[in-house]
């Protein structure tokens, strides 16, 4: 989840407000078949935005409608975007309150059936689209689904995987149930669920997400694959030294959300249960940290 930090102030972005389209329509589809929609948010990281561009572009899937939002880079990644014109769907170039608040601008220009979100130093891999979309045909009333991702450096070096457990808001609640972000896709139904993303929250938009939608009686399922490149490297949010603290100042906020009240005292013996219920159902991501160490608290290395 790694998106460089953006301004909080839309107003000192200098760039005028733009929105370029190179088709009025998503691409056909068929109940079958049905029409993605990926956003990706930009902000500064033109070492790693072409290959986030074509690894949406490269799917195995045919029928994908692309959008890509920048609020005011000023690295070159805004004239890189303009060189896919013919190939993205929609860009959109005007001052936004945050990502959360570009994912949804994002969104908004979409008409997919399926939606997914892609930062702009991540990567799918090759046939990420068609697994998912077999999935969701297979499985009707499944609203998201979850797969896995490598933990990949500035340099693109695999340091190792992130294995998305089965969804369970309880353990959202205790700081015990993930989703690998860049692998998670969601019907358009599930999204309409919820008031979108909290533009407020300007860390994990995305759990937020996960949890509205959980609490507007989606089901989750997971995908046994792994479907994506989740980037850490220095400049980005995740592998910024403040996102654990940071992380740690929403949790709270997440429980009470979760569950309408304060943690109480009884509350610890509860999250050591979900924690060693989590081992059970998702040995690989214990011994992933056990072989390969910790996805925060790494040395990281910089982009090309």
């Amino acid at each position: 989840m790694d998106v460089s930090i953006r301004p909080v102030e839309s107003n000192e972005l200098g760039e005028g407000a733009t929105t370029e389209s190179s088709m009025t329509d998503a691409p056909n589809s068929s109940p079958l078949q049905p029409t993605f929609s990926i956003v990706t948010i930009s902000f500064n990281q033109v070492q790693f935005l072409r290959e986030t561009i074509e690894s949406v572009l490269s799917q195995t899937y045919p029928y994908v409608e692309y959008v890509v939002v920048d609020p005011g880079s000023t690295d070159g990644s805004r004239e890189l975007i303009r060189r896919y014109r013919d190939r993205i769907s929609h860009i959109i170039f005007e001052p936004d309150l945050g990502p959360a608040d570009g994912l949804n601008r994002g969104f908004a220009k979409t008409k997919g059936d399926l939606l997914g979100f892609l930062n702009s130093d991540d990567v799918l891999y090759p046939d990420a689209l068609q697994r998912v979309a077999h999935y969701f045909s297979r499985h009707p009333r499944i609203g998201v689904v979850s797969g896995h991702c490598d933990i990949i450096d500035g340099s693109g070096l695999k340091l190792r995987k992130m294995f998305s457990d089965r969804y369970n808001i309880r353990a959202a609640a205790h700081c015990a149930c993930y989703l690998a972000q860049a692998a998670t896709f969601f019907r358009r139904s599930a999204f309409r669920a919820t008031d979108g993303f909290n533009n407020a929250n300007r860390v994990n938009w995305d759990a937020e997400l996960w949890i509205d939608m959980a609490k507007a009686g989606t089901a989750f399922g997971r995908i046994n694959a792994v479907l994506a490149g989740f980037r850490l490297h220095k400049q980005g949010i995740t592998g910024s030294g403040s996102l654990k603290k940071l992380h740690e100042a929403s949790a709270s906020n997440f429980f009470r959300t979760i569950l309408g009240r304060d943690p109480v005292g009884a509350d610890e013996v509860r999250r050591m249960y979900y924690r060693l219920r989590r081992l059970v159902t998702n040995p690989r991501a214990y011994w992933e940290t056990l072989a390969h160490g910790p996805i925060f608290g790494r040395t990281l290395v910089d982009g090309p």
